[in-house]
């Protein structure tokens, strides 16, 4: 998604379905280990948010919980979480900005909204104009001059990295990565509408560093702490993040 916002504008925004137990701002409490969830699928609410089982991380280990206070906030808060003997402890946090148009349910968003999607995403790759933090063990490609991202619905290309521009994917609705060499010195791709893409759903939709204000739809974080992200994840650890509000149904929907 484009790291410079065009368009405030946001269409009704229906129910989040992810359940981000969120609690108050991070306390000495908030990095001790919780109980699991139990067998009925209740999450515990002791000391962290547990907005997904295990099953719905495909057992993954690492997950990241990117929170926002409403549908309608740009501001929120990142979180990475470590599970180890069954409980989850709190690895790393810090402030997070989000769309201009605030967040969308990820299964109707619709693209130009400036919204951020709600839902549980795999993260495929990580890219950047800068050279990996040490430690990086994620794929990294690094973005140069004819590195873009394919954003043009008609392109059998779109929500795809793609080295250089293919004929049918117009420049004009794409992003060449380099030309935003802040916000993608370094960023993880968040595996919105990825997988099976939806044309017209969304595309570009990144974990990624601070900008001068709120994102495209994208989730950014200070560039320290984007570093200290990358270092951090594990392939192995089958890492997701999860996007949402602070109250939500219970229900979590994956895409």
């Amino acid at each position: 998604m484009r790291a410079t916002v065009r368009s405030r504008a946001a269409g009704p925004l229906s129910a989040v379905t992810l359940a981000l137990l969120a609690l108050a701002a991070p306390t000495p409490a908030a990095s001790a280990p919780a109980p699991a969830a139990s067998a009925s699928g209740a999450a515990p609410v002791q000391h962290i948010p547990l907005p997904v089982l295990m099953a719905d991380t495909g057992g993954g280990d690492q997950l990241i919980t990117a929170r926002a206070p409403t549908t309608r906030a740009t501001t929120g808060t990142v979180r990475w979480w470590q599970r180890h003997n069954g409980r989850w402890r709190q690895a790393g946090w810090a402030p997070a900005r989000f769309g201009a148009g605030g967040l969308a349910e990820g299964s109707t968003r619709v693209q130009g909204t400036s919204t951020t999607p709600t839902g549980l995403y795999d993260l495929p790759f990580a890219f950047g104009t800068a050279p990996p933090p040490p430690g990086t063990a994620l794929p990294y490609r690094r973005a140069g001059a004819d590195a873009w991202w394919c954003e043009d619905s008609a392109s059998a290309s779109y929500n795809r990295w793609v080295a250089p521009l293919p004929p049918d994917c117009a420049a004009g609705e794409s992003e060449r990565l380099a030309d935003y060499p802040t916000q993608y010195a370094r960023a993880l791709v968040i595996g919105f509408n990825y997988h099976r893409p939806v044309h017209g759903r969304g595309a570009g939709i990144f974990l990624h560093v601070n900008g001068k204000g709120a994102t495209a739809g994208c989730v950014s974080v200070p560039a320290g702490a984007m570093a200290r992200i990358l270092s951090w994840v594990r392939p192995s650890a089958r890492p997701h993040i999860a996007v949402g509000t602070a109250y939500g149904p219970t229900a979590v929907t994956r895409y």
